[in-house]
């Protein structure tokens, strides 16, 4: 009875910890989407979710690491529709549908998934700030990289995947950067303005390297 209790315990605990975190999290997005990364503090994130900074530390080193966890919830959606792409398209090819797929996803969520609202919010976030793109650009064999692994044959921190990870961030953040030169009003983008752009952007890419033979 007493293993029983234990494992009743842990989990009471877990659930809590995880909605402290996703309590983190929504506050980050909500103040970030606010104001802008650079200019939201640690102190008020945890204001905002009703804890106190050294809470915020047992959950996430920097402000940096709440920012990267944001990005995470579209890479790992993004992910799965990666892993559903056909084998024998081009690894750049198979990103691109992926990532225009999660995005149409997106737009038909069911609630508790990934809304096109909250994609919007952290495409706003990225944004806002030069130094966030720049760190999210950094390999950190996420969940996309962990599919690029598997579709090319090779480990998750090997070469090919570095390669195929490190070409795809580059054209990514160039039709994120784009949006920013181009739009005054961010509030009015929508996730269609992204995939158009993300996809314009693929295009300049593959035009670029035409004739060029996949080596990974």
């Amino acid at each position: 009875m007493s293993d029983l209790n234990g494992e009743a315990t842990l989990g009471l605990r877990e659930r809590k910890k995880q909605r402290t975190r996703a309590t983190l999290i929504d506050a980050a997005v909500d103040l970030c989407d606010r104001q802008g990364f650079d200019r939201t503090t640690v102190d008020q994130i945890a204001a905002i979710a009703d804890v106190s900074p050294r809470t915020f530390s047992r959950y996430f080193a920097t402000k940096d690491a709440i920012a990267l966890a944001l990005v995470d919830e579209v890479l790992d959606s993004t992910a799965v529709e990666l892993a559903r792409q056909p084998r024998e398209l081009n690894h750049f090819d198979a990103l691109l549908m992926a990532y225009l797929a999660m995005a149409n996803a997106a737009k038909v969520a069911p609630s508790g998934e990934l809304s096109q609202d909250r994609v919007m919010c952290i495409v706003r976030i990225l944004l806002s700030s030069p130094a966030l793109r720049q760190a999210a650009l950094e390999y950190r064999a996420n969940s996309v990289d962990v599919e690029i692994a598997k579709r090319i044959g090779v480990g998750v921190d090997d070469r090919p995947t570095r390669l195929v990870s490190a070409v795809w961030g580059s054209v990514l953040m160039a039709a994120l950067t784009d949006l920013v030169a181009d739009t005054r009003d961010w509030s009015q983008l929508s996730i269609d303005d992204v995939a158009e752009r993300l996809e314009r952007t693929f295009a300049e890419f593959t035009s670029l390297t035409a004739g060029n033979r996949q080596t990974v």
